[in-house]
């Protein structure tokens, strides 16, 4: 079984590679008080801050190890790479999944959730996770799947 191409599978399958709006901060002015109160506007939802300020499963697996596959992929379309590993035990069950993500947001908290979800799953049924699966999660807009169809 070829760990690595399975490993590059799972991550075409669930990654998310575009940019959410940015967070903005703005300044509301406030007439009454004359004084100039600056707000956070958030346009995406608390989940992908969560995983983006607080990732999960971030780092390197062992790439001599023959128990670990390891996917790489891009959007050039707007500059996101993630690299993928997942270690897989005799019975083909991943018992670890680590990510690098260079890129947005949305890719670092899609990365994130994805190796939440697949660990201590099946390969096949790791497989069966897609790019929408971890966008409805996140509340991603659906404008922001077309970066996913690689």
């Amino acid at each position: 079984f070829n760990f690595t191409f399975a490993t590059g599978k799972i991550f075409q399958k669930m990654s998310v590679f575009k940019s959410l709006p940015r967070i903005y901060s703005v300044l509301n002015l406030d007439v009454s008080s004359r004084s100039v109160t600056p707000i956070l506007i958030r346009n995406y939802h608390e989940k992908v801050i969560d995983h983006y300020e607080n990732p999960r499963n971030v780092g390197s697996l062992d790439k001599k190890d023959t128990s670990v596959g390891t996917g790489l992929v891009g959007a050039p379309a707007c500059g996101d790479v993630m690299k993928l590993q997942i270690k897989v035990d005799e019975n083909g069950k991943i018992v670890d999944a680590k990510f690098k993500t260079f890129g947005c947001g949305s890719a670092i908290a899609s990365s994130s959730l994805a190796t939440e979800w697949i660990k201590g799953k099946k390969i096949d049924d790791a497989l069966k996770i897609t790019n929408k699966d971890i966008a409805k999660e996140l509340s991603l807009p659906p404008v922001k799947l077309h970066c996913s169809s690689k």
